[in-house]
């Protein structure tokens, strides 16, 4: 399985965003349709990634900063000023396993996919767990179809 066939499995809207959109619409787009992440985009070109990891981190030092005296109007903030300009991306040839160790090796939770400078989508780790937990229950069930007799259900012995 590669990360084309995720992006394919999941086959939904695509949410993005202009680096100039304020704080408090991403929050508000990103609560209305459970998304975890957000990209941003500038003249059809990914420049950046905006995740609930970012906006927590610009939400904290606002709160430092208001302590001081020193903040702006948190509904002033754009997503330019909190994102992150330079995720890893990945290839959609990629496989699902090297996907994987990357995520876990990096703590990422959201992956941008793009292929010859196009932007193709975002994979969620939890994308890689379901897909690779699909794949596993598939192989599973045509080893146990492939030995033929296998019980229908183990029975506990005590």
């Amino acid at each position: 399985m590669r990360v084309t066939d995720i992006l394919q499995i999941k086959a939904g809207p695509i949410y993005s965003i202009s680096p100039d959109t304020c704080l408090s619409d991403c929050l508000g787009l990103m609560a209305d349709n459970d998304l975890g992440s957000l990209a941003v985009i500038e003249r059809r070109t990914l420049v950046g990634l905006l995740t609930f990891r970012e906006i927590f981190s610009a939400m904290a030092q606002h709160q430092r900063q208001r302590r001081t005296g020193h903040a702006a109007e948190v509904l002033d903030i754009r997503a330019r000023n909190v994102m992150n300009p330079a995720p890893i991306v990945v290839d959609p040839e990629m496989g699902i396993a090297e996907l994987r160790g990357l995520m876990v090796e990096r703590y990422l939770r959201y992956v941008p996919v793009i292929r010859n400078g196009s932007f193709l989508g975002i994979i969620s780790f939890h994308d890689v767990a379901k897909a690779m937990h699909e794949e596993q229950a598939f192989e599973n069930q045509m080893l146990k179809s492939y030995i033929g007799d296998w019980p229908a259900e183990a029975v506990a012995v005590s």
